[in-house]
């Protein structure tokens, strides 16, 4: 087959959940034997001038230079819609099997439309989230023109895929008796066995974009409280972003500098694997999540991993509380609480939590993605 993929952030220029699954899925398309294109942001053009280049056999088509992806915090909207704009011209002078759009940011939807009304592919939209009345909490009045543009775009096919449950379900809402084909997102499960630890050993660690809706100030907040029990605790935070200087002020102010150790992103990732299996669980205190890649790589290293239960929040369809973690409240004393259970109980659940992420590996997501390929073929 040959295949497109369209997203603009790109593996390992950036590190995200959809940047993450793409690359992977495309890499492995290509070891089966199809041609895999992938049409993005040139995050490369600094290193050369190529706007064309291969990447582990993905033909990479770079259709602008290098574009800041938020603004004040959220997605650019001026991104989005230079992104489309830009697309359209290098799509149209080829022709593909399949297009396998990725739903946000929505305006590169649009050209690709008018690609399969052309003839020259089918289409295939993925959805690693449904906002519905959420976009009024991201964008205030202004979020009524994301809920109609998100309504717009999963009726340009029939042919959609939700990388959770829980996504499926929030389609359903905006597109009733819908049922969307769900393809989660996955691990490499052999390589991460293959890594060894870190040197720097911890008790809690967190792992991803600090920005609000992460809300890394949650774990913070819990670490007195589990410090009345476990004076010496460790807590590692990996990642960068915006709330970056105004969570390593709460972790002063809290006086709990000791205790909080803040790295900032880890170019190499089996070094952040490595941090992972040298600690004993791992906290993501998320309110939204449209999947959680990150909940599986932790079970891969033994360690169970706590959760936020909230109703934006995907990654909770992943854990089953006492086996490979625990769901907690969005407050400081209940996740403290699951912390310290979680640790307590981390030998006995350590077998668990690697078993029950090998469902998730890549080569069996592949698999499952070539099948619906075919099918709409």
């Amino acid at each position: 087959m040959k295949i497109a993929f369209i997203y603009d952030a790109v593996y390992p220029w950036v590190k995200g959940g959809a940047e993450k699954r793409v690359y992977e899925l495309a890499k492995r398309l290509v070891e089966d034997g199809n041609e895999v294109h992938w049409y993005c942001i040139g995050w490369w053009w600094s290193e050369n001038n190529k706007k064309d280049i291969l990447l582990d056999g993905i033909h990479l088509h770079g259709v602008s230079k290098p574009i800041n992806l938020y603004s004040d915090n959220r997605r650019s909207i001026k991104e989005a819609l230079l992104f489309a704009f830009k697309l359209f011209t290098p799509i149209m002078k080829e022709k593909f099997d399949i297009i396998d759009c990725q739903g946000f940011p929505f305006f590169s939807c649009f050209p690709v439309k008018i690609h399969s009304i052309l003839g020259k592919s089918k289409i295939i939209i993925t959805l690693h989230e449904v906002w519905g009345n959420y976009w009024y909490e991201y964008l205030g009045k202004l979020g009524i023109f994301g809920k109609i543009i998100e309504k717009i775009i999963v009726r340009l096919t029939e042919n959609i895929i939700t990388v959770s449950y829980k996504t499926q379900k929030d389609l359903q809402k905006i597109k009733k008796n819908y049922r969307s084909i769900v393809i989660p997102n996955g691990i490499d499960f052999n390589h991460i066995q293959t890594i060894n630890p870190s040197k720097q050993i911890s008790d809690i660690i967190f792992a991803g974009r600090l920005i609000k809706e992460k809300n890394v100030d949650l774990l913070i907040k819990s670490i007195p409280i589990i410090k009345q029990k476990i004076p010496n605790i460790q807590c590692i935070i990996i990642g960068d972003g915006p709330e970056r200087s105004k969570l390593q002020n709460l972790s002063k102010n809290l006086k709990i500098q000791e205790n909080i150790k803040f790295i900032g992103f880890t170019e190499n990732y089996d070094d952040l694997i490595g941090y992972m299996k040298s600690s004993h669980v791992f906290v993501l205190p998320s309110i939204r999540e449209g999947f959680g890649i990150v909940v599986i790589e932790a079970n891969a290293c033994g360690l169970p991993v706590v959760v936020v239960n909230h109703k934006m929040n995907a990654a909770v369809d992943l854990i089953q509380d006492g086996v490979n973690g625990f769901k907690a409240q969005a407050l400081p004393e209940d996740i403290a609480d699951k912390i310290i259970q979680s640790i307590d109980n981390k030998k006995k659940t350590e077998q668990k939590c690697i078993d029950r992420s090998h469902e998730y590996d890549w080569n069996k997501i592949v698999d499952k993605l070539e099948k619906v390929y075919n099918n709409v073929l």
